[in-house]
């Protein structure tokens, strides 16, 4: 009975693994497969599709629709081929290829990176059972065909991983939940185009389906942002060129308002909804054919079994920086799950990905499996000692928002450092103002923007807006996390003419 060699165990009641995942989007998928590839036995456990909702509701399907306005937008801007672009954008084609690329809305193609890696794929939906158990509801699954039906029950020699994720939060608004909005399930499975829409927040998410939507042909859509600025969370200049775009788009933006009441009134027909009216806290009342809810998201805990182990169901798991999960109740005698040991450290459990809140964005989820799955399988260090493992934490997140122009952030804004107690001194360059950018085409705006720790002379947040300025962003966040001099920087020569001289822009309007 090894369980190391790839093997798993039964009492004929009781599966055992070394490992068991609850959860196979993106963060449960890169640890399950991590810790196989290292020789451990491990089961996931998923009632959805394998890939989460990043594969087939957010990330993918999302950027997929955004991209021929995209497209379409930046060629406008190039002298030459903006006179190419006529006739209106081919909506159809731009659905097929959203339903190409979310494969049909199937997992066919994501099952056999885990199966080839050895990783046992349970379709249902898995909870905590106690120290080291889940048990897995069969017949709460999508994919009915892989399941008999019959409850199981895994024991977990090493540890469990959570990786459940979240859910769209509807907020308690008079009458909204009889209205049926959408939320991004709906907005990025979407096969018709609305003629008016509705957004209930000015995030990542609200804004970048507000323009999406906007570019596939929606003639008015309405954003209501409770901030007195979109994307409130990122440097002030962010929001205000995001807003300035959207009005020459066409998109309304109300800020600092607040739905207070919705409704749906009566269809004219049997084959559409009746319009949604929505009523703000001025007074104001706004129709649309569509409401779109995108205020936030809540962790997916609430039947995850957490009481079992002495955590509170309907919050986000807490972790400390090796990522293991704070608060759970430690056996204290043999004979309390498998594998029990008399009290002392209990480390067994971890969450990963946004079910522990610190950071809700795909990349970080999979950067937290990565880590996990090297502590599960003694790659990297799991002790208590003051170093932590999470490195690229809250200090480091770095985060796009895919809106034209587009928001490519990571670390601290100036507000943030500020308040941490950092001595900071920011400084901000056009994006548009290197030789790179001008051949990109005519009318770009966009700021590139360093907050720079004075103490330490580190860069520790960094802001770039503009068209495509994603590919500018990683480079501020190796220096970021790396923590590394600006007079050790001014050596790191960008290419010319590219758009990333814009560094050597902030270090000179910086002073070296």
């Amino acid at each position: 009975m090894s369980g190391t060699d790839g093997t798993t165990e039964t009492d004929g009641a009781t599966e055992t693994f070394d490992v068991v995942v609850i959860g196979a989007g993106p963060a449960g998928e890169v640890a399950a497969g991590r810790m196989a590839e290292a020789g451990l036995s491990v089961a996931v456990v998923e009632h959805e599709r394998v890939g989460g909702e990043c594969s087939f509701w957010g990330c993918m399907p999302s950027k997929t629709l955004l991209r021929p306005g995209d497209v379409i937008a930046a060629a406008r801007r190039v002298p030459g081929a903006a006179g190419a672009v006529t006739g209106e954008l081919d909506t159809a084609a731009a659905f097929a290829r959203r339903d190409e690329i979310v494969g049909g809305f199937s997992d066919e193609g994501q099952v056999p990176w885990l199966r080839d890696r050895g990783v046992t794929i349970i379709r249902g939906r898995g909870r905590l059972a106690g120290r080291r158990l889940v048990d897995v509801d069969t017949t709460k699954t999508v994919v009915p065909a892989e399941s008999d039906g019959k409850p199981r029950r895994l024991a977990a020699r090493r540890a469990v991983v959570l990786a459940t994720g979240t859910s769209a939060v509807r907020p308690p608004i008079p009458g909204l939940a009889e209205v049926e909005p959408w939320d991004n399930r709906s907005a990025t499975g979407a096969t018709t185009v609305p003629r008016r829409m509705v957004v209930l927040g000015g995030g990542a998410v609200g804004t970048e389906l507000a323009q999406g939507f906007r570019r596939l042909g929606v003639a008015e859509v309405t954003i209501v942002e409770g901030q007195s600025r979109l994307l409130a969370h990122e440097e002030p200049f962010a929001g205000e060129e995001v807003a300035k775009a959207f009005e020459a788009e066409g998109i309304t933006v109300r800020a600092g308002r607040k739905v207070t009441a919705a409704r749906r009134q009566a269809a004219a027909t049997d084959e559409h909804r009746g319009p949604v009216v929505v009523t703000l806290d001025d007074g104001d009342e706004i129709e649309a054919d569509e409401i779109l809810v995108a205020v936030g998201r809540h962790p997916a805990t609430d039947d995850l079994g957490l009481e079992t182990v002495g955590l509170t169901p309907g919050r986000p798991v807490e972790v400390d920086d090796h990522l293991r999960a704070v608060g759970v109740r430690t056996a204290t005698k043999a004979g309390a799950g498998a594998g029990t040991e008399e009290s002392g450290q209990d480390d067994w459990l971890f969450a990963i990905g946004d079910v522990n809140g610190r950071a809700l964005l795909t990349h970080m989820g999979k950067y937290q499996g990565r880590l996990v799955a090297d502590i599960v399988a003694g790659r990297r260090d799991a002790g208590t000692g003051a170093e932590p493992v999470e490195v690229a934490g809250a200090g480091a997140i770095p985060r796009v928002t895919f809106t034209d122009p587009q928001v490519a952030a990571v670390g601290l804004t100036e507000a943030a450092a500020r308040d941490a107690g950092l001595r900071v001194r920011a400084v901000s360059v056009p994006t548009s103002g290197v030789a790179g950018s001008s051949v990109r085409g005519v009318g770009l705006v966009g700021t590139s923007h360093l907050v720079v720790d004075e103490e330490r002379r580190v860069i520790v947040g960094a802001t770039f807006t503009g068209q495509d300025v994603q590919e500018l962003l990683h480079s501020a966040t190796i220096a970021v996390v790396a923590e590394i001099p600006l007079d050790v920087l001014w050596h790191a020569v960008p290419p010319f003419p590219t758009v990333s001289e814009v560094w050597l822009r902030l270090l000179e309007t910086y002073g070296l």
